[in-house]
């Protein structure tokens, strides 16, 4: 242990390599329930790719294993320590290095903020349009490593979409690059997309290149009521299949809502079985929310509110943002599944969720990116209850079962890390394991980049 700080301190300032016994604890594990954590031997805090390749040859060297982090925002356990590892947290590298209106492209360090670059970027006219609801919080790192979504998925797409090249410090410390900044490009194995969703497994991501594109309107939203979940799934179908591209479409049950007025005194309708919120930012969004208006209503909705204006908009969205934590203040704590079917099986996901909650007695929110029929069914528990514990887990497992059921996987958004692991493996089949497994062993033959994650 003392050889491995003398080491990391050889190469980092004095203030990058922290021991303190409760500062260490806390960055033990990200937001996730029921994931094992281990006890990290230091936390590095780098500013530079030299410091990063520095932590990264030391660790090889001394066979010590290291776990990347961004703002520990994420929900399966992938930024969890391991026992006696080195914590590299990247938040301090969280520079955005240039903006590029005719390229149109960012290039960013790992802790930049996604809200920030979003407000930099509109700046210059661009939008950038991976936004998860923790976007104040959660850094452009740990969206690649978690391949991020967010509400406006439904017309723009993930963090995948958008990732143009990295530079990759490789568990020896070796740094390369990979992808491009240009608009088209087949040059290779598209390593690029490799890394995105890799749960920081394959390399320390030091630098990114994003795309952009052009600022669009503002959106405008309506909510609409419906006396059933079914019935709000019917519309998301019918909104889906007569062509429309909202910009975003979202759900949350009578649940969700009653824990989001709980929480933020919003006055959302608690009568009502289910809130679909519709968006637009085309260039008359009025036009567009009024025929969708028009669908929900023949769907069954028992009644569709236009927002007046861009405020109120922003007001039905900021109520969906507060979902989960509202959700996570019912009882204390939650586990958020991240189940994602074929929208036309989301009203059987979500009527089969609504059984496991009776069956094992638990109160389940669901809140979903409806228009891409990824659900975040929210298990809400007491910690402290043994048995409601039990419970919680396994009523967790079962809606991911259902998902796999219904021809979806077990995360849309939210990763595998720790919580999900098994599970992958039953979704990938034992050949795809092993293929995975053997990507692993290219870039980290000694298995030190996050040990225990995803399988």
């Amino acid at each position: 242990m003392s050889d491995l700080l003398v080491r990391l301190r050889e190469g980092l300032p004095e203030d990058a390599v922290l021991t303190d016994p409760d500062v260490v604890g806390a960055y033990s594990h990200d937001m996730a329930s029921f994931c094992e954590a281990g006890v990290p031997a230091a936390v590095v805090m780098p500013r530079t790719v030299e410091q990063v390749q520095h932590v990264m040859r030391t660790a090889t060297e001394l066979r010590v294993p290291v776990v990347p982090q961004g703002a520990r925002t994420g929900l399966s356990g992938a930024a969890n320590a391991s026992e006696g590892c080195v914590v590299l947290s990247l938040v301090r590298m969280d520079r955005i290095l240039e903006i590029n209106p005719v390229d149109r492209v960012a290039v960013v360090e790992p802790g930049v903020v996604n809200a920030a670059l979003s407000r930099a970027v509109n700046e210059h006219g661009l939008y950038y349009p991976p936004d998860p609801s923790s976007w104040e919080e959660c850094t452009i790192g740990g969206n690649i490593g978690t391949a991020s979504g967010g509400l406006c998925c439904v017309k723009y797409g993930v963090t995948a979409e958008y990732v143009l090249g990295l530079d990759v410090v490789l568990a020896d410390g070796r740094l390369f690059s990979t992808g491009r900044r240009t608009a088209k490009g087949v040059a290779g194995y598209d390593l690029t997309r490799l890394f995105v969703g890799s749960e920081g497994s394959l390399g320390i991501v030091v630098k990114a290149t994003l795309a952009l594109k052009p600022e669009p309107p503002k959106q405008l939203a309506l909510a609409a009521e419906f006396p059933s979940a079914a019935a709000a799934c019917d519309a998301v179908c019918r909104i889906m299949e007569s062509g429309h591209v909202p910009s975003l479409l979202e759900l949350m049950d009578r649940t969700t809502l009653r824990a989001v007025n709980a929480l933020t005194h919003m006055g959302l309708p608690e009568s009502t079985e289910a809130l679909l919120l519709a968006a637009f930012d085309t260039p008359d969004p009025g036009a567009d929310l009024a025929a969708v208006g028009e669908l929900c209503a023949a769907a069954g909705a028992s009644e569709v509110v236009p927002a007046e204006d861009h405020a109120e908009s922003e007001l039905l969205l900021q109520a969906r943002r507060k979902a989960l934590v509202a959700l996570e203040a019912v009882t204390g704590t939650t586990m958020i599944d991240d189940v994602c079917v074929p929208r036309s099986r989301l009203a059987d996901l979500l009527a089969g969720t609504a059984a496991i909650a009776e069956k094992h007695d638990l109160t389940i929110g669901v809140c979903a990116h409806a228009g891409d029929g990824n659900t975040h069914p929210t298990v809400c528990f007491d910690p402290n209850d043994e048995d409601e514990s039990r419970r919680a887990r396994e009523s967790f497992d079962e809606i991911m079962g259902l998902g796999l059921e219904l021809g979806g996987t077990i995360t849309g958004e939210h990763g595998v890390g720790v919580l999900k692991k098994e599970w992958l493996a039953r979704e990938l089949g034992p050949v795809g394991v092993e293929l995975q497994r053997g990507i692993k062993q290219v870039f980290d033959p000694l298995g030190l980049l996050n040990p225990g994650k995803l399988f």
